[in-house]
């Protein structure tokens, strides 16, 4: 009986840890940031191109408009994402663009909702991208966990932009091509 009262003990003790952190700690924050040697110009075409973001975004599938204008403030878009072999949805809103700078949103779902900006920042023929996160559990328990999640989440994102520098400078593609001007024929 007294082993059974020191496991309760030690069970509670971790209880009140474990939500007393998401009490105490109710949303998290964390940045990340790549240095790429390309123009923002570019870093953002390759970026936002959508043959692009499974390949850079772990676990993505697609996209889906549900208002808006494609790629504008004010759109929102459900995003699908693959999770330890589960699919999930997430609804993401552009609350924030400005072409190759700036780009904001804020993705909700059940467990969770997340403030996400991404700036492009172009010096010296050198861009850096820099992410900022704030991420809020919604409900005591979602908080809780978020609260001990904030290492593996900072972990993702660097992966993440770390496979987006290699994807930018290893860019092909030309996102810009010059018209092509076309020519009269000379009569003779």
């Amino acid at each position: 009986m007294k082993y059974l009262k020191y496991l309760l003990g030690v069970i509670l003790l971790l209880l009140i840890i474990f939500f007393g952190r998401g009490l105490l700690t109710p949303s998290i924050y964390y940045e990340s940031e790549v240095a790429v040697k390309k123009s923002a110009k570019e870093a953002w075409a390759v970026m936002s191109d959508e043959a692009n973001l499974p390949k850079w975004i772990k676990g993505f599938k697609r996209t889906e408009l549900v208002s808006g204008t494609e790629n504008t403030i004010g759109s929102v878009s459900n995003v699908y994402v693959e999770e330890g072999g589960e699919e999930m949805v997430m609804q993401e809103t552009i609350i924030n663009s400005k072409l190759n700078e700036l780009l904001a949103m804020k993705f909700t779902m059940d467990f969770m909702d997340m403030d996400y900006e991404m700036y492009f920042t172009e010096e010296g023929g050198k861009t850096t991208i820099k992410t900022k996160s704030t991420t809020v559990g919604n409900g005591l328990f979602a908080k809780s966990m978020i609260s001990f999640m904030q290492g593996s989440m900072q972990a993702q994102e660097d992966e993440n932009l770390t496979i987006l520098k290699k994807l930018i400078e290893e860019n092909t593609k030309n996102y810009f091509p010059e018209p092509k001007l076309e020519t009269a024929d000379v009569m003779e």
